[in-house]
């Protein structure tokens, strides 16, 4: 079980035989207002030889910048530093389960049609960098029931390069790990962070058929729920005009700012999307934010 997770649990688990299972260490970032961020997904596959990584940045009147290869070679030893052409990070422990800092060196994609993800992805070549840390703000979330995940609300401090410019960023985010079996390719979901301006943090996933899982965390306490669900308007490409997200019974009013969705091929040629968003939050509890939502929109059978 995960509900406490300990120190040790930053670091890499030993896999099952199953060719799906992963591990994966997630990292988000957003300022205030919700008009610029990003994120970052380490995702490793060792029965299949593989690492997954994603990185972006995302922001009103700007062209999404991402960089997405799933044929990364698997870091050597425990390490999470991984290389590819035209990629280095390094994402490190740097205080188990307060600091974590992510460096990155790669050449993205410049995209001024966030779906040209879901198409030829045909873009600019862009340089990208990142020098950020991510602080723990208000504790760690352990999943219940025996679920091996954990979610971490973090403010995020550091530098960011994109092109010629250079971003001294302080903000908000998320960061989240978990490991074992995970089927993109028949699980939908929707996934929602937010911080929003009183403070409060919520987070939560919606799996559909009333099941869902999450919490609030006001006043360094963690409100654990089993009560999420989310609703979205959805235009052509699965891409979200708006979208509502209820979480232990406070409503949560979701506008996408931003888009930086992912493209999932299986083996057998099954495509799941991921659309992800940066987004505003409205609440008539708790005020205004901001933060991201993420759909897994697999293959209808």
């Amino acid at each position: 079980m995960i509900d406490h997770p300990a120190p040790s649990d930053e670091g890499r688990h030993l896999a099952t035989s199953h060719p799906l299972w992963n591990e994966s260490w997630y990292f988000d970032f957003h300022d205030a207002a919700g008009t610029f961020g990003g994120y970052v997904r380490l995702g490793l596959y060792p029965n299949l030889g593989v690492s997954w990584f994603w990185a972006c940045v995302a922001g009103a009147g700007r062209p999404l910048v991402i960089v997405c290869d799933h044929e990364v070679p698997l870091p050597r030893g425990d390490e999470l530093e991984v290389r590819a052409p035209a990629l280095w990070t390094d994402v490190s422990c740097l205080e188990a389960l307060e600091r974590f800092s992510v460096q990155l060196e790669a050449f993205a994609l410049g995209l001024d049609d966030p779906t040209e993800m879901y198409g030829r992805m045909r873009g600019d070549r862009v340089p990208l960098g990142f020098d950020l840390e991510w602080e723990t703000d208000g504790g760690v979330f352990g999943y219940p029931h025996g679920i091996t995940r954990y979610e971490v609300p973090c403010v995020v401090h550091g530098e960011i390069l994109i092109g010629h410019e250079k971003i001294d960023f302080d903000g908000f985010g998320q960061r989240d790990h978990s490991w074992g079996v995970r089927d993109w390719w028949s699980l939908a979901w929707c996934w929602f962070s937010a911080r929003l301006d009183s403070g409060e943090r919520v987070h939560g996933v919606d799996l559909g058929a009333g099941a869902g899982i999450g919490y609030r965390l006001r006043d360094g306490e963690f409100a654990s729920t089993l009560e999420c669900s989310s609703s979205a308007d959805f235009g052509p490409d699965g891409i979200a005009d708006a979208a509502r997200v209820a979480i232990a019974g406070l409503g949560c009013d979701v506008t996408p700012i931003a888009w930086a969705p992912v493209l999932l091929r299986a083996a057998d040629g099954r495509e799941s999307r991921l659309p992800r968003a940066l987004v505003q939050v409205a609440t008539a509890e708790s005020g205004r934010g901001a933060g991201w939502i993420e759909w897994n929109q697999p293959p209808r059978v």
